[in-house]
């Protein structure tokens, strides 16, 4: 994922220069193309306009007036290129054709006094350029009249059109060549820039994975340079907080196994007289015996909760070990509810056959607070189901409560979690769940906490190693 983002950001770089170089030559060489286009073309008309002024005012002036047929044919031999003259209904038999003569040009032509012209097409390849005048002379008085002249030259612009398309032609090539180089230059900036941004990336990954002492090399003294200061910094302090945070961890978990194992022996002296002190409650008065009976219950819950805490030291130290057997997983299950008394309380869909290695005792751990929470905390009907999926064992464990609120099951698993927070005290340690979950991940496999689809708490223990 992290390569398919850095190439994006190049394509995105390379992209942008190559946008902008392609705007630049376009527009460049878009300009400079009609510029030309344009230089080219004028220079023919104005040649071509010159030319057949100073023709027309040469030749012209010897044409009687009115002109006859040959008059007029003898002026358009005179005049050089592809000409047709025109006097009122005659014309001369050489030069274009009539139908050539657009009549709005004409028509524009015989009501100037200018010499005018048109560009158009042959076809669609062969550029031509009209040229049309009246001739007009100086009458007695001194004033210029029309003489009913009119002469239209028609050039080919077929040799300007091919250095045009040459011109053009070249245009592209320039801008292609100048693309080129223009991507070659964002390959190169986008190297520059990405490469510290893929060390920040490696460098973030690392520290990620732990490595605290990871640090980037700070070159130059532009805003990268100021992000890799700033990474180097903030690695730095990140460092020191995990190192304070897992010495207190390491601290707290020590007070706590320790405190534990100091705790053991004096609540086992206290367990042998309590035991001793029930048995006499029959005999005690009243007052004492319920004293008794409630330190007695007390005492347990401390023994439990001590139990409980040396437990999960061993876990937090690694110091808990498995005693793997081969078990049927049906029987294992109905051992740990005949052993509570809970077989006419829970439900089961145990189907035999069944076999996998695992810890008979943590197992039963496992079950036990599952069943005894379902039993608590849940409604009948409480069901134990078993399965085989994927190589594995699934054991579902439910009832028929309202289930766990959605703000609880991510901390369902947590140690000392209550789901309830004016509930100060409760029967359990607050360890049960946390135990199970620690049990299941030491079989390699899982615990997850859900709600069943018509209503009621749900625990999924995944086990793998089936071996029938």
């Amino acid at each position: 994922m992290n390569r398919r983002w850095s190439v994006g950001l190049r394509l995105r770089l390379v992209a942008a220069f190559a946008a902008v170089a392609v705007g630049a030559v376009i527009a460049t060489t878009g300009a400079n193309y009609l510029s030309a286009r344009n230089t080219i073309l004028q220079g023919v008309q104005d040649r071509a306009m010159d030319t057949l002024r100073t023709q027309v005012s040469t030749f012209a002036a010897t044409v009687p007036l009115p002109p006859t047929q040959r008059d007029l044919d003898a002026l358009q031999r005179r005049l050089n290129g592809y000409v047709a003259v025109f006097y009122r209904e005659l014309r001369s038999t050489g030069g274009p054709p009539t139908e050539e003569l657009p009549t709005e040009f004409r028509a524009a032509v015989h009501d100037s006094d200018r010499m005018l012209f048109q560009r158009g097409l042959w076809s669609a390849s062969a550029p031509y350029l009209m040229i049309g005048m009246t001739v007009r002379t100086q009458n007695s008085a001194g004033a210029v009249e029309p003489t009913g002249l009119e002469i239209y030259a028609q050039i080919s612009l077929a040799s300007s059109q091919a250095d045009i398309s040459k011109l053009a032609m070249w245009a592209w090539v320039t801008g292609a060549l100048a693309l080129l180089v223009a991507v070659g230059i964002a390959l190169l900036a986008a190297r520059s820039v990405l490469r510290p941004v893929r060390e920040l990336n490696v460098a973030a990954r690392r520290l990620a994975d732990g490595q605290f002492d990871t640090r980037l090399r700070v070159r130059g003294g532009d805003e990268l340079a100021e992000l890799a200061h700033t990474f180097n910094s903030s690695a730095a302090t990140l460092r020191h907080n995990v190192g304070e945070l897992r010495r207190m961890e390491s601290d707290a978990r020590r007070f706590v196994a320790d405190v534990s194992h100091e705790l053991r022996t004096p609540l086992t002296a206290m367990t042998a007289v309590i035991e001793i002190l029930e048995q006499e409650t029959d005999r005690m008065p009243p007052d004492s015996a319920v004293a008794a009976r409630l330190v007695a219950g007390e005492t347990r819950k401390l023994s439990r909760l001590v139990q409980d805490l040396m437990e999960i030291s061993r876990f937090d130290a690694g110091r808990a070990g498995l005693e793997l057997d081969e078990w049927e997983v049906a029987t294992a299950v109905r051992d740990t509810l005949a052993a509570r008394g809970w077989q006419d309380s829970v439900e089961v869909e145990l189907p035999e056959g069944l076999v996998a290695r695992l810890d008979r005792r943590r197992l039963d751990i496992v079950l036990a607070n599952l069943v005894g929470n379902a039993l608590r905390h849940g409604a009948p009907p409480v069901l134990v189901r078993l399965w085989q999926e994927d190589g594995g064992v699934v054991i579902e464990v439910s009832d028929g409560g309202p289930g766990l609120p959605e703000s609880v099951l991510p901390h369902v698993f947590d140690r000392f979690y209550k789901a309830d927070s004016a509930r100060t005290r409760s029967e359990g340690s607050g360890l049960g769940l946390a135990i199970a979950r620690e049990n299941a991940r030491l079989h390699g496999g899982s615990l997850s906490a859900g709600n069943r689809q018509g209503g009621g708490a749900c625990f999924l223990l995944r086990l793998p190693g089936v071996l029938v």
